[in-house]
């Protein structure tokens, strides 16, 4: 594919000015550049491109409430990886080091550009799986019955149970078949689910894992495509509590809670829901601190994006977002996003969803999207 010439200067422009580099050094690498893509179509992003790229990619998320920490994020240059086992060795170490025992790191890992780079189909590098029955029934997630089913194609077999960690599947380039391959168990960190007042909702036996790494989604920088550059940032509360575990398209344990907290589900205005879905929050909350595992509340995440709008606006760049996603949603009028308007307004670089390489399978209403880094 033939790269946007005007897109790469645009870029090398921004990003150069940022990294503080003289009117000469800009002028030079845009001649290189302008020579590159003249010969041979497309150019190559040095590693301090792809690493300032990268940051700007995560602070351009317009549905990340967790920004301030953009320029924190470690890049890790894997271009040189075009095997399967090459590829599985950098997503095995980004794993490793992303969890780092605990104190979760922003990680992202870049491979080969274009499209004969390499593609990892998983929405996820750590995700359960889900299970369809013939009555209709699902056991474990929703969200992954699709790809269960693709896995299962391609020889994997699960447990059927309802946290049974999803294999990578990784195809190297376009005309290449698809490789199965199971993550040691050692890798994956996971939090056993429990309250702190109510140490009945520990009989649902619910459980998460430490550090979500999206792994579906394209990087675009300067005009060029990464079809694989997994990245992770740290979970906030509600993206376990109020979305995983609550909505009726994922797990769908609110009922369940309730129960077990002793609540009256035979009336709406009970507000058995809203106080059930609070109390899964202190639940995801106090057992992730328990466990040592890193973790934001809402309250202290609206906070954090209210120093980031300022860090910006001091900078001098516009504050874009989609208000949809950055209000959480527990709670969603305490914060002051929600009382917010932001101009969602796409800039680059950034991260954006691509066609999957399978066919979805629809089993409920689950809602793709959100904020990539939670």
């Amino acid at each position: 594919m033939l790269v946007d010439t005007e897109e790469a200067i645009e870029f090398l422009m921004k990003s150069y000015v940022e990294l503080g580099k003289d009117a000469a050094a800009i002028e030079s690498r845009i001649d290189v550049v302008h020579q590159e893509i003249a010969q041979t179509g497309t150019y190559t992003q040095t590693l301090e491109e792809l690493t300032i790229g990268a940051k700007m990619a995560w602070r351009n998320s317009n549905r990340c409430v967790g920004r301030l920490f953009w320029d924190r994020i470690q890049v890790v240059d894997a271009r040189a990886a075009v095997t399967v086992s090459e590829i599985r060795d950098a997503l095995f170490e980004h794993i490793g080091k992303a969890t780092n025992g605990g104190q979760i790191r922003p990680f992202i890992t870049i491979f080969k550009p274009g499209s004969d780079g390499p593609r990892i189909w998983n929405h996820q590098l750590i995700r359960y799986a889900g299970y369809a029955s013939e009555n209709g029934d699902i056991i474990g997630d929703p969200a992954s019955v699709s790809f269960t089913e693709v896995c299962e194609g391609l020889g994997w077999r699960g447990a059927h149970g309802e946290f049974d960690i999803l294999p990578l599947v990784i195809q190297e380039s376009a005309d290449a078949a698809p490789t199965v391959i199971e993550i040691p168990p050692e890798l994956v960190l996971e939090v056993p689910i429990a309250h702190p007042d109510f140490p009945q909702v520990a009989e649902l036996g619910l459980r998460w894992y430490a550090v979500p790494i999206i792994s579906e989604m394209k990087l675009e920088i300067g005009g060029i495509t990464y079809q694989a550059a997994p990245f992770n940032g740290w979970y906030m509360e509600t993206e376990i509590g109020a979305r995983n575990f609550a909505d009726e398209g994922r797990y769908n344990k609110l009922a369940a809670v309730a129960e077990k907290l002793g609540l009256n589900t035979k009336r709406l205005d009970s507000l058995w829901k809203d106080r059930a879905l609070v109390e899964l929050n202190v639940a995801v909350l106090d057992s992730y601190h328990k466990a040592k595992v890193q973790i934001v509340d809402h309250h202290t995440a609206a906070r954090q994006f209210g120093q980031f709008e300022t860090n910006e606006q001091a900078a001098g760049r516009e504050v874009t977002g989609e208000w949809a996603w950055l209000i959480p949603p527990v709670s969603p009028a305490t914060t002051h996003m929600f009382h917010q308007r932001y101009p969602n307004k796409i800039v680059k670089p950034n991260f954006f969803y691509q066609e999957a390489p399978f066919e979805r399978t629809e089993i409920t209403p689950v809602k793709r999207g959100g904020c990539p880094f939670h």
